[in-house]
């Protein structure tokens, strides 16, 4: 019996970790490996590396197992680096890997395609290692794994020399995979401190749990929803977070962004925090945007932090109490602890939700094109329940945090932490392959998309029917906003492109494609995406109005 390879070994010590899909671009360490060799590991070829990380992360995230990514050496690992940095900041469980020159021959910066991408990789992830004899390879995907999956969840990063790759290997009797990693730190006194919170939301008046994607990870969804409703706790959310209570329950207070007030024209944060007096963060990681600046409005309150891992920031964030400890066996004691405590009555947020409404209910035809709240109302119009709405990077993403509809945990999902430009596309991609049965549609801007609309092809090759629509205005419109709050005024030199037209661009990568100029226009071209089952892109010109903005709302 021929012995296996490195090859062999590290596609079947990764399918044991429950890895699915490998996501890259192979180099000429093809001639070690072909990605055919273990049953069950689906390669998939993307048009670039920091797709290949975006899925890996995406796909990690709504299956709660690791996936991984490929690179060949020199410029295909440097080009992983941007997929591996957004791992790392919206914690996806990925294992990276990247061929490097032969072990004989590595020197970095001196061999052709030669870098230090273990040096290079480190800082960015939570393992990184290159291999340096081929029996080494089951034991570094263990490692490469288990830091990984441990909360909070990170990318772990392989090199590996192509000379043994290719290496055959003695006969080795791999050792079982555990799967009980990824709970993190339990500190020993958090039963009793579940008594003190327990009292804490017994003599609250307004209290609110503000929930981070952690509580998804550890599975406290189905609990956080019911002693939401048995207690009458509103529940705040973080972008990511959106969807563990749904949009229309009416104990869902929406999910943060500090350019709400802005957006909104009204004074949301105050609406929302001004009369709570205590706080239970839920998995809540600073990471994910949602700032105690937000919350720091109106009375005194208490704040108590409910998380897995010690507290990182402790110069920013100053809990009452740190529970340390994974949410759902906190929320679960928390629960029985108050089982016989009454309801509270929710502080109101009738105006706030009448003026959301006011705007999504808005019919008016603008000439420079449609606004953004039009937009995202004609989408939720179309996506059911099951549906996944996607968000690339710019400053429609506030409007999808504010307004798209989501019933599900990852029914809204964006690059919380790293808001890497171009995520959309490569994210809505992995989103079908996690739900292959259930619509996806992805909310992109032109510049972001366009920094990556290579993977159309992708999507038409793979036939994912993904329904995108690009709002376009030929510029980076964030950036208009911060020039307009900064100076008052546009430097079009710094924001504007020339029209690019992305009906054309999406056919001719095989997506069929329209343009919507107005909601009747832009419903009908969503039910008809949806209906395809097959790649389908709508452009859509928009306008913001930064010019006339008043920008001293805006808590960026």
């Amino acid at each position: 019996m021929t012995a296996p390879t490195t090859a062999d070994l590290l596609l079947s010590r990764l399918r044991s970790h429950g890895v699915e899909y490998v996501f890259g671009i192979v180099g000429r360490e093809a001639e070690a490996i072909l990605f055919d060799e273990v049953d069950g590991i689906e390669f998939v070829l993307t048009r670039h590396e920091f797709t290949a990380g975006v899925m890996a992360d995406v796909l990690a995230r709504i299956t709660n197992r690791p996936q991984a990514c490929f690179a060949t050496l020199g410029p295909g690992a440097t080009n992983l680096s941007t997929g591996v940095a957004t791992a790392a900041l919206d914690r996806g469980a990925v294992i990276a890997l990247a061929a490097q020159s032969e072990s004989y021959d590595r020197f970095h910066n001196h061999t052709h395609q030669c870098v230090d991408t273990v040096g290079m990789m480190r800082p960015l992830t939570k393992f990184a290692e290159e291999l340096a004899r081929p029996e080494d390879v089951v034991d570094l995907i263990d490692s490469a794994v288990s830091a990984a999956t441990v909360e909070p969840p990170g990318p772990s990063f392989l090199s590996i020399p192509v000379d043994l790759l290719g290496a055959r290997v003695g006969h080795q009797t791999s050792p079982p995979v555990d799967h009980t990693s990824g709970l993190g730190i339990v500190d020993p006194h958090w039963p009793q401190q579940v008594a003190v919170v327990a009292d804490l939301l017994a003599a609250a008046e307004q209290p609110v749990l503000v929930v981070g994607s952690a509580a998804i990870r550890a599975g406290a969804v189905d609990t956080l929803r019911s002693f939401a409703r048995r207690t009458g706790t509103p529940v705040i959310t973080t972008y990511t977070a959106k969807g563990v209570l749904p949009t229309d329950d009416p104990l869902c207070y929406g999910a943060m962004s500090g350019y709400m007030d802005g957006i909104l024209e009204f004074p949301a944060l105050d609406t929302l925090f001004g009369p709570v007096d205590l706080i239970i963060a839920l998995g809540y990681d600073y990471v994910e945007d949602l700032r105690p600046s937000m919350w720091q409005r109106g009375r005194d309150k208490r704040l108590v932090r409910v998380s897995a891992t010690v507290n990182p920031v402790p110069r920013v964030l100053r809990p009452d109490m740190d529970v340390v400890v994974d949410p759902a066996t906190f929320l679960a004691s928390l629960d029985r602890a108050t089982a016989g405590m009454p309801a509270k009555i929710p502080h109101d947020i009738t105006p706030l939700r009448a003026r959301v409404a006011e705007l999504l209910s808005d019919q008016t035809d603008y000439a420079d094109g449609m606004r953004m709240h039009q937009v995202i109302d004609a989408m939720n119009s179309v996506l059911p329940r099951n549906g996944t709405f996607v968000s690339d990077i710019g400053y429609f993403r506030h409007y999808g945090v504010l307004f798209a509809n989501s019933a599900r945990p990852y029914g809204f999902l964006t690059s919380a932490g790293c808001s890497s430009f171009g995520y959309g596309l490569p994210a809505a991609l992995a989103a079908q392959l996690a739900r292959p049965g259930e619509p996806v549609v992805l909310l992109a801007g032109d510049g972001g998309f366009h920094s990556n609309s290579a993977e159309l092809e992708t999507a038409a090759r793979l036939k994912l029917p993904v329904v995108t629509v690009v709002v376009n205005n030929n510029s980076n419109g964030l950036i208009e906003l911060y020039q307009h709050k900064g100076h008052g005024r546009t430097h079009r030199p710094a924001t504007g492109f020339t029209k690019v037209d992305f009906v054309q661009l999406a056919q001719a990568n095989g997506v069929e494609a329209v343009r919507a100029t107005d909601r009747k226009s832009l419903g009908g071209a969503l039910s008809k995406g949806l209906e395809l089952r097959r790649p389908f892109l709508i452009e859509v010109p928009i306008s913001y109005e930064f010019a006339t903005g008043d920008f001293s709302a805006l808590a960026i």
